[in-house]
C-alpha cells in the first residue's frame, strides 16, 4: 500500500508529464475560449477548420468550372452571368487567402471562423442572385455552411451565423423582386430561412453532446493514463521480474528486476520476439499456450550464478491473448527464509543467553575450584578439563549471541589502513602466540577508509584465526593485502592464506548462522563478521582461488 500512495503522489506531481496537458481540460460548463484549451484541443479545432475550407474551396471550384465547361448550359449564374464568375472567382480567392490565416492561426479562432462562415453566406447569397434566387437552389450550400460551423465551434454562435444568413437571404430576395417583377419565391425563402433555424439549432444540440462526450473521454484518458503510470511505478518497484508478452509472443514491457535476471532487452518493447530475448523461456511459453499447465519453471540466469523460477499467468481467458510471466529470485527468497528463520532463533537464543549465563559462570567457577584439589585422579581431572572447556565454549557462545545485538550500535572513524594492519598483527601475535612473521602486510600507507574500529578488529581477528587454523602455519602463511578496487571510491581487505582452501560443497554455508566444521566451534564466527560488515555499509565475500582460502571485506568511503 505504500508503494501504491507513493506512485499516486508521484504521478499527481508529474501528472503532465504522465498524461499530457489533458488534466487541463476546461469543465463542459465553462465558456469555452480557445486560447485557454490544451494545444492537442486546440490542434483539433484548427484542423476542422482547415477541412472546412478545403470543402469550401471544391464547392467554389466546382461553381466556376461549371460556368467554364458548360458555359450557355450552365443552369446557374443565368441572370447575371458576369456576377455569376466574379463572385465564384472571389468566393475561390478568399478560401485559398483562409489557407493562410488558419496556418499562421491569426487572427484567433472564433473571429477566423466567424469572418468565413458570413463571407460564405454573402458570397453564395450573391451566387443565388446571379442564379435566380432561392429557385437555383444554392440557397442549400447555406445550411452545410452553418452545420459545418456549429459543430467546429462547438455550437457558439450558430443562432447568430444563422440570423445573418436568413437576413442575407431575405433582402437577395427583396431586391431580386424589385428588379424582376415577375420574381417570387418570398415562401421558399421563409421556409429556407426557417431550415437555417433549425439545423443551427440541432447543430447546437448535437455540438453541445459532442462537447459533453468530448469532455468525459478526456476524463478517462486522464484516468487511463494515471492507472498506466501507476502500473509502470508498482511493476517497477516489484521484487519479482515481470514479463508481458502478447499473442504474438513478442514482449510488450517488463521491469528493471527481469532485466536483472534475464539481461537488458536489446530493442524496443513490443517489437522484440520471445524467442530472441529468452529462447529457454519461449519454449515454455510455447508449451504453456499448447497444453495451459502453469506450473512453476525452474530456470538459470545466462551466466548459470543465480538460479530463478517462472510463473506463467494468461491475460483474460484465453492464453491466445498474451501472458504475464512472473521470475522469483531464489536467492531472493532463500534470503527472506533465512530472516524469518533469524529472527525467530534471535528471540530465542537472546532469551535463553541471558538465562544461562549466570548458571554457566556458576559451573565455570565450580570447575575451578575442584580443579584446584589434589585428591583426584588422572580420570577425574579429565572429566574436570572437559567440563571446564564445554563451560569456556557455551559462554563464548553467548558473548557471540550477545554480539549480534550491538552491532549496529557502531562509531565509524577514518581509520589509517597501515597503521591499524602492524598495531592489529601485533596484538593478534602475542594472544594466540604465534609469530609475527607468519602474518605479511601489503598496504599503501595512504589508504584510509571510514569503519568502526572495534568491529574492524574483530572482523579480522576471526579472519586471522581461521586463517591461522587451516594454513600451513609457516612464514608469510597469512597475508593481509589492501588495495584499491576498480570501483571507484572501494577499498579491498584480502585475508589470504596458504592452506587447502574452503571445499566447494561447503561454500554456499560459510556466512549462515551456527554452520562449523570444528567440534570445539559455535558456527557464529563467520555469519557475525559478515553482519558486522553490512553495519558499517561494507560487504564480506567468500573468493575462491586456488590454492588456499581468501576472504574480502570490500569497504566504501575509501579516502587517500
Amino acid at each position: 500500500m505504500e508503494n501504491i500512495s507513493a506512485a499516486m503522489n508521484t504521478v499527481n506531481l508529474n501528472s503532465n508529464n504522465k498524461a499530457g496537458a489533458a488534466l487541463s481540460a476546461p469543465p463542459v460548463d465553462e465558456p469555452e475560449r480557445l486560447s485557454q484549451y490544451p494545444g492537442h484541443l486546440a490542434n483539433t479545432y484548427w484542423r476542422s477548420l482547415h477541412y472546412f475550407n478545403f470543402y469550401r474551396m471544391i464547392a467554389a471550384g466546382i461553381l466556376l468550372l461549371a460556368h467554364l465547361l458548360l458555359g450557355g448550359r450552365n443552369p446557374f449564374g443565368v441572370l447575371a452571368p458576369n456576377v455569376y464568375v466574379l463572385a465564384s472567382v472571389l468566393y475561390l480567392l478568399f478560401c485559398a487567402g483562409v489557407i493562410v490565416t488558419i496556418q499562421t492561426r491569426w487572427p484567433r479562432f472564433d473571429i477566423q471562423l466567424s469572418v468565413q462562415v458570413i463571407a460564405d453566406i454573402l458570397l453564395i447569397t450573391v451566387l443565388m442572385y446571379s442564379s435566380g434566387g432561392i429557385a437555383s437552389g444554392l440557397g442549400l450550400l447555406i445550411l452545410v455552411t452553418l452545420a459545418a460551423s456549429s459543430l467546429i465551434s462547438r455550437g457558439r454562435l450558430a443562432m447568430f451565423h444563422a440570423a445573418v444568413a436568413t437576413i442575407a437571404v431575405l433582402l437577395q430576395q427583396a431586391y431580386l423582386s424589385f428588379t424582376h417583377t415577375d420574381a417570387g419565391g418570398y415562401l421558399q425563402a421563409g421556409l429556407l430561412s426557417i431550415a437555417y433555424f433549425a439545423i443551427a439549432g440541432l447543430a447546437y444540440v448535437l455540438a453541445k453532446r459532442l462537447t459533453v462526450s468530448e469532455a468525459i473521454a478526456q476524463r478517462q484518458r486522464v484516468d487511463l493514463a494515471n492507472l498506466d503510470a501507476v502500473n509502470r511505478l508498482v511493476i517497477q518497484d516489484m521484487q519479482d521480474g515481470v514479463i508481458v508478452v502478447d499473442g504474438d509472443n513478442r514482449v510488450r514491457q517488463l521491469n528493471t528486476q527481469a532485466e536483472r535476471l534475464l539481461g537488458p532487452l536489446m530493442g524496443r518493447r513490443g517489437e522484440v520476439p520471445m524467442q530472441e530475448y529468452s529462447r529457454t523461456l519461449s519454449q515454455h511459453i510455447a508449451a504453456w499456450r499448447e497444453t495451459g499447465d502453469i506450473s512453476v519453471i525452474p530456470l538459470r540466469t545466462p551466466g548459470g550464478k543465480r538460479s530463478f523460477r517462472a510463473r506463467i499467468t494468461p491475460i483474460g481467458d484465453k492464453r491466445a491473448l498474451g501472458a504475464v510471466i512472473f521470475l522469483e529470485d531464489l536467492s531472493r527468497l532463500q534470503a527472506q527464509a533465512q530472516q524469518i528463520k533469524l529472527a525467530a532463533l534471535g528471540r530465542l537464543t537472546a532469551n535463553i543467553a541471558h538465562e544461562i549465563r549466570n548458571p554457566l559462570s556458576s559451573i565455570g567457577h565450580a570447575t575451578q575450584l575442584l580443579q584446584e584439589e589434589e585428591s583426584f585422579d588422572a580420570t577425574q581431572r579429565r572429566l574436570l578439563e572437559i567440563i571446564r572447556d564445554n563451560t569456556f565454549r557455551l559462554d563464548r557462545m553467548v558473548q557471540d549471541i550477545l554480539q549480534l545485538n550491538r552491532k549496529d550500535r557502531g562509531q565509524p572513524e577514518t581509520i589509517p589502513l597501515a597503521q591499524f594492519l602492524n598495531t592489529f598483527r601485533q596484538e593478534f601475535s602475542q594472544i594466540e602466540h604465534i609469530e609475527p612473521e607468519s602474518i605479511v602486510i601489503e598496504s599503501d600507507p595512504a589508504l584510509h577508509f571510514n569503519f568502526d574500529r572495534l568491529h574492524l578488529h574483530q572482523i579480522l581477528w576471526n579472519l586471522c584465526r581461521n586463517a591461522w587454523r587451516h594454513c600451513q602455519q609457516q612464514p608469510g602463511s597469512i597475508r593481509i593485502v589492501a588495495s584499491r578496487a576498480d570501483a571507484e571510491n572501494v577499498i579491498q581487505l584480502d585475508v589470504i592464506d596458504d592452506g587447502a582452501g574452503v571445499p566447494s560443497a561447503i561454500q554456499a554455508q560459510l556466512f549462515e548462522p551456527f554452520f562449523t566444521t570444528e567440534s570445539t566451534g559455535t558456527g557464529l564466527g563467520l555469519y557475525i563478521a559478515r553482519q558486522l560488515a553490512e553495519a558499517n555499509g561494507a560487504t564480506l565475500d567468500h573468493i575462491e582461488i586456488a590454492p588456499g582460502g581468501q576472504f574480502r571485506l570490500s569497504v566504501k568511503g575509501a579516502m587517500s
